[in-house]
């Protein structure tokens, strides 16, 4: 089948990417968590009031009213102490998280150690922190910590065939926001394989095996929740894979070397630590310049780096920027870098700031030359394949072309000859970012816009007024097939792209979209 003539994808598979990037994206990362952490909670409960669970509800519920509540003060404390903004949902989400790890009770003594715990989880955030970015998931140290003083039983009693389905459904939504469905499955099926190999070797059934590997073990619930928080994540997909089965390993091979064995939030530490020692150690510290309109609606904003930065071209940097005011999307934001890795002396960054921007957006717009900003962490694999004769399709939807003015930016200042097409999609004719750099350099850009702009340069094609399909896209770039394409943009219009790429024939796609957190 031709490329011009292969279908984009089927409507129902769309409707239900479509689906879930508008349910997934309506709320922040954070909140979204939030949300699947309490379903679970209530049918926890539910469970404990029927019986259906080993703990009762009034015991599950006395445990998560502690581990939330102390979490939740001990964060503003915390907050206060080291004069920053505490983050409730982040406290909320931690809490939650050590109640599914602790065995639930009304005992006195119990809850005061359940306090402990949820207090070290807090804590963690702040006393082992590099640059405000903690170093490990703080309810898998706070576990560790307790199991290794002997102070209370770390039980992952969500881990039970009751909760299963729903653990799985939001331990799904989770990982399609944060796109981590790969990750966690290299988890789950590494971490699986052992448990059941295992438990067949020592004469167990394997549909018993494979029904204790799932119903008697976290491996649902900590791919979904604990291992794929993005801060105690490495850079790079296939750094992140690595660590999936790195930790899988440690979880599920029986060992005992006391006071250590072979546990799962032992595993995730040994894995943060992992992660640590190759992201971005270092403090960036980046001097503000000043910042230009490219459309009504985008600004580009400039910065020195106080130090020589190492990335890559298709690269982005988290950014955080502490102020007053804070809504609940916080105080931390990736951004895609514009600047080719060869410009030493300054980094850039475009964005789109709508009318009703967040708090971080518009406190950005108020920066003033001179003030310092701060970075946490440099990584992405929206790189262009090493060997340049590979011909190339960059497909963007508005400020979705950033990374590509970085690599475009590149390709010129090494004098790299590459075939590359550029298939750029706007709301308005005004609203083109970057306009004049793609107008350099003699790549083709196709334009996709409601109108025709008065002046378009002589590499640039009007495709029409859109929207862009996949149709549209497989017609005006009819060898797609034989080019390693590249998609950037809105969550539904990469969703749509990437798979009518795919199906076209097209083997090679690559997307990049920040889902937030």
């Amino acid at each position: 089948m031709s490329a011009i003539s292969a279908p984009t994808t089927s409507a129902a598979g769309f409707s239900a990417r479509q689906w879930l990037d508008r349910v997934t994206g309506r709320v922040t990362m954070y909140r979204l968590v939030v949300i699947c952490l309490l379903a679970l909670l209530v049918e926890a409960l539910i469970l404990g009031a029927t019986g259906q669970l080993f703990y009762t509800a009034p015991a599950i519920l006395a445990s998560a009213v502690v581990a939330v509540g102390v979490t939740w003060l001990t964060g503003i404390g915390f907050a206060l102490l080291f004069r920053t903004r505490a983050h409730p949902e982040s406290s909320i989400i931690t809490g939650l998280l050590i109640l599914f790890l602790f065995q639930p009770s009304l005992e006195t003594a119990d809850l005061w150690t359940l306090a402990l715990a949820a207090l070290i989880a807090s804590a963690s955030k702040y006393l082992l922190a590099i640059r405000r970015r903690h170093i490990f998931n703080p309810a898998a140290l706070a576990a560790l910590v307790m199991t290794l003083l002997q102070l209370n039983f770390v039980t992952w009693w969500v881990a039970t065939g009751w909760m299963l389905p729903l653990t799985a459904l939001t331990a799904f939504l989770v990982l399609y926001r944060t796109r981590r469905i790969t990750v966690a499955l290299v988890y789950i099926v590494v971490a699986a394989a052992i448990v059941i190999s295992y438990g067949v070797s020592n004469g167990v059934e394997f549909g018993t095996a494979v029904s204790t590997a799932f119903l008697s073990y976290p491996i649902v619930f900590f791919a979904g929740f604990m291992l794929s928080e993005p801060l105690t994540l490495p850079p790079r997909r296939w750094q992140q894979l690595a660590l999936a089965a790195i930790v899988a390993v440690i979880a599920s091979v029986p060992f005992n070397f006391p006071p250590f064995y072979n546990t799962p939030q032992l595993a995730l530490v040994v894995g943060n630590l992992l992660a640590f020692a190759v992201g971005q150690r270092r403090g960036i510290r980046l001097d503000f310049l000043g910042r230009r309109a490219l459309t009504p609606t985008s600004w580009e904003f400039e910065f020195r780096p106080q130090r020589p930065l190492a990335f890559s071209a298709g690269q982005f940097m988290e950014i955080t920027l502490a102020h007053k005011g804070a809504d609940q999307r916080g105080y931390r934001r990736v951004f895609s870098i514009a600047s080719a890795p060869s410009e030493t002396d300054v980094v850039r960054f475009g964005l789109r700031v709508a009318d009703r921007s967040s708090s971080f957006k518009t406190h950005m717009l108020a920066l003033e030359p001179g003030e310092i900003v701060t970075a946490t962490s440099i990584g992405g694999d929206f790189l262009l394949p090493k060997d340049p004769s590979r011909p190339l399709l960059m497909v963007a939807g508005g400020i979705g072309i950033t990374p590509y003015i970085s690599h475009l930016g590149e390709v010129e200042a090494t004098g790299t000859k590459r075939d590359i097409v550029v298939v750029y999609s706007s709301s308005r004719p005004d609203e083109i970012a970057y306009a004049e750099r793609l107008g350099m350099g003699g790549h083709r850009v196709l334009l996709v816009s409601p109108s025709v702009p008065d002046e378009l340069p002589s590499n640039w094609t009007y495709l029409g007024a859109g929207p862009l399909t996949g149709e549209m896209l497989l017609r005006a770039v009819p060898d797609a097939v034989s080019r390693d394409a590249y998609v950037s943009g809105a969550p539904q219009l990469v969703t749509s792209l990437k798979s009518a790429l795919r199906r076209a024939g097209v083997k090679r796609v690559k997307s990049d979209y920040f889902s937030g957190y």
